[in-house]
């Protein structure tokens, strides 16, 4: 029932009350905290390896002759994380030392990338500075030899960088599961840049004696339309080789020792260069 007004009585308005202008600001400000603070990851799950422990392996150069010893490390932490480790070059001058953590994720079928780290020395075994990956903080930094400033280049939230653990990253292509791999590689060359790059098989034969099927899996990376053109003929011929028959998959891969640096085979140890027929 309405309640009858006094003679007189006007109807009061009672305007809401704003929230203090501080509480909005500080809202404001969470919110844009929060969302700054999302953390990145790699977006790429690359397989677990069916094996732990070292490969040992030798480095050739370009006309087949071998120049220094290699090895290939992959070994569970006590955190249950994964590290690979390698390193390989001349024996006592020109050398890469690369290294690459993962979180094992996918209820235990799959690696995500954490951190990567190269590491070069000239050939009077100089240091020539590292570059280095944070999936987590999304970032690339090139440090210089001497010390001076770094340079860092942002990868983004869900990046595709994979500079080191190819012969991971490839292993679907070996085994036929998949046709092409699109990644992407960090450089340090000039600015700090992303570039872009697609994988996939240049052959696939078999050994005459049949004990063997040799997988060469190549990728190029994607300057743009028309650099990639004119500058393919001049680019080193990346590769690596699988044999999807062998327990580990990875027999060898060929690219620069490091930045305009010479170009090496690393072939693992028991497998004989020609077999490869690398060209």
């Amino acid at each position: 029932m309405a309640i009858p007004r006094r003679s007189g009585q006007r109807d009061r308005y009672t305007p809401p009350v704003p929230a203090p202008r501080c509480a909005r600001w500080l809202a404001l400000a969470l919110l844009l905290l929060t969302a700054g603070s999302a953390s990145a990851e790699s977006a790429l799950r690359l397989p677990m390896p069916s094996r732990f422990g070292a490969v040992p392996a030798s480095t050739y150069d370009e006309e087949g002759n071998r120049v220094g010893s290699a090895t290939i490390v992959v070994e569970r932490l006590d955190d249950g994380r994964v590290r690979m480790l390698g390193e390989s070059g001349f024996d006592g001058a020109a050398r890469n030392v690369v290294t690459a953590e993962f979180d094992v994720v996918d209820e235990g079928s799959a690696l995500q990338l954490l951190r990567q780290t190269s590491r070069s020395f000239d050939h009077a075994g100089q240091p020539l500075g590292q570059l280095s990956i944070d999936h987590l903080e999304g970032v690339g930094t090139c440090s210089p030899p001497n010390g001076g400033d770094a340079r860092t280049r942002e990868l983004g939230r869900r990046d595709k960088v994979a500079n080191i653990p190819v012969n991971l990253l490839f292993m679907p292509l070996a085994q036929g599961t998949r046709e092409s791999v699109e990644f992407q590689v960090f450089l340090c060359t000039g600015k700090p840049r992303v570039v872009d790059a697609k994988a996939s098989v240049a052959r696939r034969v078999e050994t005459a004696d049949g004990l063997r099927d040799i997988v060469e899996v190549r990728y190029d990376m994607d300057w743009g339309p028309v650099l990639s053109r004119l500058a393919r003929p001049f680019m080193p011929k990346v590769a690596v080789w699988f044999d999807p028959k062998h327990p580990e998959g990875w027999l060898a891969h060929r690219m620069p020792l490091f930045a305009k640096g010479p170009t090496v085979m690393v072939v693992r140890t028991g497998i004989p260069p020609q077999l490869l027929n690398l060209q």
